[in-house]
């Protein structure tokens, strides 16, 4: 049956002509990159066809033999890059090929270094292969069918800025590539470097990769031809699923350049966890930990490294069902070998076996992760830690089950250094607690240096005792569900009652007691002043050098979570909803002795107000009126200076 031929010529959209701009122009050192890249896609498209023929069997169109040619012409100085896989119809070219997805381009662009040799790494990662062709291409014609279609589609491009579609005849279905050589690419026409390439990073592709090979004529003894020369199709890759073979059969190589296939990854893994899984419920995993962030790590609803094969046929990659979202830069694969391969996408969701496949998986990466935390040299953990740190604290909010665990490879900065560097553990938080103290302390704020230089940690400085920093946006939401570890209450400095009265000497008790007395009817006077901005007013068992502080009720919002609400839209007012901060004075500094020997109801009206404003500015907090606090400021100044 003939196709009504219909051509017509399209624009790129801008970010494309800027990637090819930058392809074309010779940006990229590591031109080989473009083959792995094409080879990936054609990979990706034998996958899909898998997946598709699962419940429509008529796809594979008589042929099941999944592979992808390789092939050159010296004469014509084309390289061609054939599949059978699952094609394109004319929209999906246009949508595919035309486009690229905003936001992945954007990070694209905003991610390149200068150094052309990572620079051309980066293309897989963000989605760009195909375009990788014109590193060596002056033009690039693209051929494809899709599987159960009889319409096919010629798309060229000289990547100028525009390029051409075409209705054509396509007897095969699949997708083949022909790169048109640049005049200094002829190195790329040789069939030693094609397959080296193909080796040096395709070679764990599971899908035949062939070349024909020229076999000699066979002579008989006396010289003469038996069979005349003849070309054979030859299989130039392993050919077979990496994750399949025993761990003895592979080398570091083989594992880093499988990551780097699945992940588009440039740089080593970290490290990867190799196992399988055998009893009722058989399957086995390959996954690694990166060494580097992926690009949408913040992309929460975003699928990423992890697929689902069964029986090495390619299922899924929706992340959600074989990694919770805490683990969401876990690259690898997963093969099952008794999930049934007739069910929807909807039926595996429910599934037992994928449930427990999942619970497995993630059993195994956290016994990944503690195995690294447990090295001598730690200097891998340190590195995880600083990437994916803030993501894996997710966890213990998310993951129930594993909480404990999960809290185990937690890693916090603290007073024990006052290091911006998060390297301690609850566990070394809990080797080194004082005689007697019963909690582990620590201090919310929205960033490292507001953390270090609170006013609350002041008595905890001075008593030598420990406390966690805690900087990151998700911290708050942490600490609301990690309440207690190996026994231990987690307290902020920041809230209701310290009890470090138990560490207090008799004399202190004493001292602190006899201070109460003299300054009760200063604390009344500042409550009467503050009225309903606050709860209460009292003495200070925290403050050593601050003159005042505010603190909430054990059950309260502290501020820093107010101001992460109130930045999401959500305006609770300073310590969140109608709770009220509870006003705490320094009976040792000399602003508070100085309200309470002032005799001036204006000025100690006006002393309070800055002590009550200078604490809401010491805890990261805005003030309601700026102006006022500045003007009262200055007439203080004013009467010091007469």
């Amino acid at each position: 049956m003939t196709v009504e031929a219909k051509k017509e010529t399209l624009g790129f959209e801008t970010e494309v002509k800027h990637l090819l701009h930058l392809m074309i122009h010779s940006l990229y050192s590591n031109k080989e990159v473009f083959l792995r890249e094409l080879i990936s896609n054609a990979s990706d498209a034998a996958d899909k066809l898998r997946f598709e023929a699962l419940s429509n069997g008529s796809l594979y169109e008589n042929d099941s033999d999944l592979k992808i040619r390789l092939a050159f012409d010296k004469q014509a100085r084309t390289i061609s890059v054939i599949d059978n896989g699952i094609g394109m119809s004319r929209a999906e070219v246009q949508e595919h090929i035309g486009t690229i997805a905003k936001s992945g381009t954007k990070q694209f662009f905003e991610s390149l270094t200068g150094n052309q040799a990572k620079d051309s790494e980066l293309i897989g990662q963000f989605g760009v292969g195909f375009y990788s062709a014109f590193i060596v291409a002056e033009k690039v014609t693209l051929i494809t069918r899709k599987a159960g279609s009889t319409e096919g589609v010629r798309w060229e491009s000289a990547g100028e800025g525009d390029y051409t579609l075409e209705t054509v005849e396509k007897a095969t279905r699949g997708t083949e590539i022909v790169l048109h050589l640049k005049a200094d690419e002829d190195e790329f026409l040789d069939e030693w470097r094609l397959r080296s390439i193909v080796k040096k990073f395709s070679d764990h592709i599971s899908l035949p990769i062939v070349m024909d090979k020229v076999v000699s004529a066979v002579k008989d003894d006396e010289g003469n031809e038996t069979e005349a020369e003849r070309v054979e199709e030859e299989t130039i890759n392993s050919a077979s699923a990496l994750w399949a073979k025993s761990k003895e059969e592979i080398s570091d190589e083989s594992y880093n350049e499988f990551y780097k296939h699945v992940s588009h990854d440039y740089q080593d893994p970290l490290t990867h966890v190799h196992s399988k899984v055998e009893g009722t419920n058989e399957y086995t995993l390959l996954l690694y930990v990166p060494a580097r962030a992926p690009f949408d790590m913040w992309d929460r609803d975003a699928k990423h490294g992890v697929k689902l094969y069964v029986r090495r046929v390619f299922i899924t990659d929706d992340a959600e069902q074989l990694m919770p979202r805490y683990l969401r830069f876990i690259r690898g694969v997963i093969d099952a070998d008794a999930l049934p391969l007739n069910v929807s996408r909807e039926i595996l969701q429910q599934s037992k076996q994928i449930s427990a496949i999942k619970a497995g998986a993630v059993k195994k990466v956290l016994g990944l992760l503690e195995s690294m935390a447990k090295d001598e040299d730690g200097s891998k953990y340190t590195t995880f830690w600083s990437i994916f740190g803030t993501v894996l604290k997710e966890g213990v909010i998310e993951d129930h089950k594993n909480k404990e665990r999960v809290a185990k490879l937690l890693r916090f900065a603290t007073t024990h250094s006052d290091a911006q560097a998060q390297n301690v553990s609850l566990e070394d938080y809990v080797s080194r607690m004082q005689e007697g103290q019963e909690k582990i302390y620590y201090v919310t704020a929205d960033s490292f240096s507001a953390a270090k230089n609170s006013p609350h940690l002041e008595i905890f400085r001075k008593k030598g005792i420990e406390v966690l920093l805690m900087s990151d946006r998700v911290d708050e939401w942490l600490l609301s569900n990690l309440t207690e570890f190996d026994g231990k209450h987690l307290q902020s400095v920041a809230k209701g009652e310290l009890d470090l009265d138990k560490l207090d000497s008799e004399e202190e008790k004493k001292e602190l007691e006899e201070k109460s007395k003299d300054f009760e009817s200063v604390l009344k006077q500042v409550k009467e002043v503050l009225g309903d901005k606050v709860s209460d007013v009292r003495l200070s068992h925290r403050l050593t050098d601050s003159p005042a502080c505010l603190v909430t009720e054990a059950h309260d919002m502290s501020l820093n979570m107010a101001r992460i609400m109130k930045e999401a839209g959500q305006n609770l007012g300073m310590f969140g909803g109608n709770a009220k901060p509870i006003f705490e004075l320094n009976p040792t500094h000399p602003l508070v002795t100085k309200i309470k020997e002032e005799q001036d109801d204006a000025r100690f009206a006006d002393i309070t107000s800055i002590l009550f404003d200078q604490a809401i500015l010491s805890e990261g907090g805005q003030l309601d009126d700026p102006a006022a606090f500045v003007h009262k400021l200055n007439g203080l100044l004013q009467g010091l200076m007469r």
